[in-house]
């Protein structure tokens, strides 16, 4: 392996800064860290991904815009509102976030991207948060990844952190990253941020090569309930600060920072996907043998999403007949007889019809916490796995309403 894990988070990376405040966006939340802050003095590149939601939120929009700024200096977020569907004053009171944080930071306002999470429709309280912004670079350290972690939680149930140190050009280089996630997580980016840096050196082209790959790999193969929010953000700094010779794609050393980043970016995923509203068990759905990677995606997001799946995995039961049916809805070339489907390895269905295998033993299977689903469609060589939960009685509690 060509990286460790080391602690640190966020701030892992020579020159980055994090920490949180609470300023007390949603009442529910009292005395809890509702923004997080993460800067770095150096210069830095950007590189970021968005939801696909033609419905993104204010934060979103701006980011947006901020990311074509050649030097990023910090990312503001807060949790408890997500400052989403709330018109022209939304777009504003993103701007005021940035703001906000510039001026607390001696930065422009282009160069902070914002970020938030939390109930729809809903106007921030801006004026206390600008007041709370403003307060925060006495906050910030070296040590403050877990608060900024901790701080953009919402139904999450722990902080989501990790980072690693590799080797490039005899330069020590660390690479470390922030998640947050709980509902509404579906592939092409759900409810959920993360943030990630480095200290490498690396320009902007070659960064957002190397995020889009990696949230291709990680991100956008997740799935807890099939919704997919206004929200979603996954920024990355750089600062260059570890002094390696600069990043060039198809390298030997860019594919060692590839490699240190789809570790981190996968772990951040799995994380989101273990945390995930009432869930009790973490799936792998992996489909191999299809015609074509789209007819491999289309196949395993469909058994992956299906509600019936899902709540029989829920209650033990091994229901491969609901996989099936899954299968041929998927929109993915197939033929029935020649499928078979394994519980961890088991054989469950043996060309599109039902194995020898006693239901007893399949039913151990889906009882543990996680197990993977392997679907052969024996019709190519394309694969590709989605990671999924169960659909547990009190995710429905949780989504009620307030």
């Amino acid at each position: 392996m060509p990286y460790t894990e080391i602690p640190g988070g966020v701030t892992a990376a020579q020159g980055f800064l994090a920490g949180s405040a609470y300023c007390g966006i949603k009442a529910s939340n009292a005395s809890r860290p509702d923004i997080a802050l993460i800067h770095s003095p150096q210069e830095t590149v950007v590189a970021a991904t968005f939801t696909t939601n033609k419905v993104k939120a204010a934060p979103v929009r701006v980011s947006l815009a901020h990311l074509r700024t050649g030097d990023v200096r910090a990312i503001v977020a807060n949790a408890g509102n997500a400052n989403a569907c709330t018109g022209l004053a939304g777009i504003e009171t993103a701007k005021r976030m940035a703001e906000a944080a510039a001026n607390a930071l001696g930065l422009k306002a282009r160069q902070v991207m914002v970020c938030s999470t939390g109930r729809i429709g809903v106007p921030l309280p801006i004026e206390k948060m600008e007041a709370t912004i403003g307060t925060m670079p006495v906050v910030i350290d070296r040590d403050g990844s877990r608060r900024a972690a901790e701080a953009i939680m919402t139904s999450d149930t722990f902080a989501k952190e990790i980072a690693v140190e590799f080797q490039i050009d005899g330069k020590t280089v660390r690479l470390g990253g922030i998640a947050k996630g709980a509902g509404m997580i579906d592939p092409n980016m759900a409810t959920m941020l993360s943030f990630l840096t480095t200290d490498a050196v690396i320009d902007k082209k070659q960064l957002q090569c190397a995020l889009s790959v990696s949230v291709e790999q990680s991100f956008n193969r997740i799935t807890i309930d099939g919704d997919m929010s206004t929200n979603d953000t996954v920024i990355m700094l750089a600062n260059g600060t570890a002094g390696n010779k600069p990043l060039r794609h198809g390298t030997a050393a860019f594919k060692t920072f590839q490699r240190a980043l789809d570790h981190v970016t996968k772990n951040l995923a799995r994380m989101i996907v273990e945390d995930g509203e009432g869930v009790t068990k973490f799936v792998e759905v992996h489909v191999n043998g299809a015609a074509t990677l789209s007819d491999a995606r289309k196949a395993a997001e469909a058994v992956a999403n299906s509600t019936l799946t899902k709540c029989a995995w829920f209650g033990g039961d091994p229901n491969w007949g609901r996989i099936m049916d899954a299968l041929g809805y998927s929109g993915a070339k197939l033929r029935e007889e020649v499928i078979d489907i394994f519980y961890d390895g088991i054989i469950a269905v043996q060309g599109g019809m039902p194995s020898k295998t006693p239901f007893a033993k399949l039913q151990e299977v889906v009882a543990q916490k996680r197990f993977t689903i392997t679907i052969d469609l024996r019709l190519g060589k394309a694969d590709y796995t989605v990671y999924t939960t169960d659909l547990s009685v009190d995710y429905v509690k949780l989504n009620m309403g307030e």
